[in-house]
């Protein structure tokens, strides 16, 4: 244990408490979303939970040691790891599966991996570790740095995965705000994500097919708007309490993707407003324990690195949750702890361990980052 368990501070506590929670939780609402299926499609109706299972074991290990070691050897070590994963999204277009007409995964005898998945929380560390000593490195490194960024959403918008690339790219320009960067740069940057974005959107006519049939579902209720009718459906067949715990309706073979991206319709129909006015209840306290956090952090790159990890978690949940009720176009985005997928999971715990890692070094009672000019 990197600190005795009395010395940690009270929003360390918390935060492991509410990842518990999270994680169990999750578990719980996997297995009344998916039982249906498993045992239709896999004739055993625990089949996605035991996987499901056997990755929540090693994605708490990874939590683990993510909180050992020192923040200041994660830093050192994220530039390293972020190009490997950006190598290994540019390998899922040559040698990646393809699924749903989109090329994110790369099969390597039993597991499928999804860089653009494991990418988060190295993005999250080397974003951290460069706008924190903005002012401090020179224009060169600053252009290098900004285009492995750049070439890392670019590849993921090739895939096609515009709603990844979308969330990484406002990650990145989140953190960059939180360390201050003129504002007139962050406005030029949004711009060309912006434009990018709708680039992506009129060159892929799924893309395009999405954003316009989330407008009015009902247009086309058996095509592109069939996804979205059925969450809503799920949703609003909720009512005030739910449905109760197993029951939902929609689960049985008509929502897509109900394990996965459009898990939380299940969760709303079968609990209700009052569940998922609780869930969004509980994510406010995770942020507001990330901004605690943050604002106690003892230097800038342990703030940014709480920043990022906060946005990432409680940013994708929320995108997830506007996916699902119709408030944005349908993407494939999961929900952090409880949809199900292993890479999904190692990444949400990864940073979750890394913001517990950023509570404990706010104590000072343990190794930290000290003296900025050993990073610079």
């Amino acid at each position: 244990m990197p600190l005795p368990w009395e010395e940690w501070p009270s929003e360390a506590r918390l935060l492991l408490a509410f990842m518990v929670l999270w994680s169990i939780t999750g578990l719980f609402i996997l297995g009344s979303a998916s039982w249906w299926v498993a045992s239709k499609e896999m004739g055993d109706g625990s089949y996605f939970i035991k996987r499901q299972f056997m990755w929540l074991t090693a994605s708490w290990t990874i939590a683990w040691l993510a909180v050992s070691i020192n923040l200041r050897k994660w830093l050192k070590i994220s530039k390293l790891c972020l190009i490997s994963c950006l190598i290994l999204v540019a390998a899922t277009l040559v040698f990646g599966s393809t699924i749903n007409g989109a090329s994110r995964w790369l099969v390597i005898g039993p597991i499928m991996i999804q860089p653009s998945e494991l990418v988060k929380p190295f993005l999250i560390l080397q974003s951290a570790h460069i706008f924190a000593q903005w002012e401090r490195i020179r224009s060169s490194q600053r252009l290098m740095e900004l285009s492995i960024f750049g070439l890392l959403i670019l590849l993921i918008l090739k895939q096609p995965n515009l709603s990844t690339a979308a969330l990484l790219g406002s990650l990145i320009w989140m953190i960059a705000l939180s360390a201050g960067i003129n504002f007139k740069n962050l406005f030029s940057s949004a711009f060309l994500g912006f434009a990018l974005g709708a680039y992506s959107i009129t060159r892929h006519e799924y893309q395009f097919r999405r954003v316009t049939s989330f407008m009015n579902p009902w247009d086309d209720p058996q095509g592109n708007g069939y996804q979205l009718i059925q969450s809503l459906l799920a949703i609003g067949s909720g009512g005030l309490f739910g449905e109760g715990y197993g029951l939902s309706t929609q689960k049985l073979l008509y929502l897509p993707f109900l394990n996965t991206d459009f898990i939380f319709a299940v969760f709303a129909e079968e609990f209700g407003f009052i569940g998922s006015f609780m869930f969004i209840t509980f994510l406010i306290l995770i942020a507001f324990l990330g901004l605690r956090i943050s604002l106690r952090s003892r230097n800038n790159y342990t703030k940014l690195i709480a920043s990022g990890c906060s946005i990432m978690l409680i940013g994708q949940s929320i995108l997830h949750l506007a996916v699902t009720s119709g408030s944005i176009p349908t993407t494939g985005l999961p929900l952090p702890f409880i949809s199900y997928g292993g890479n999904s999971l190692i990444s949400s715990f990864l940073i979750g361990g890394l913001l517990l890692r950023c509570a404990l070094e706010s104590t000072g009672l343990i190794g930290g980052l000290k003296v900025k000019k050993k990073l610079a």
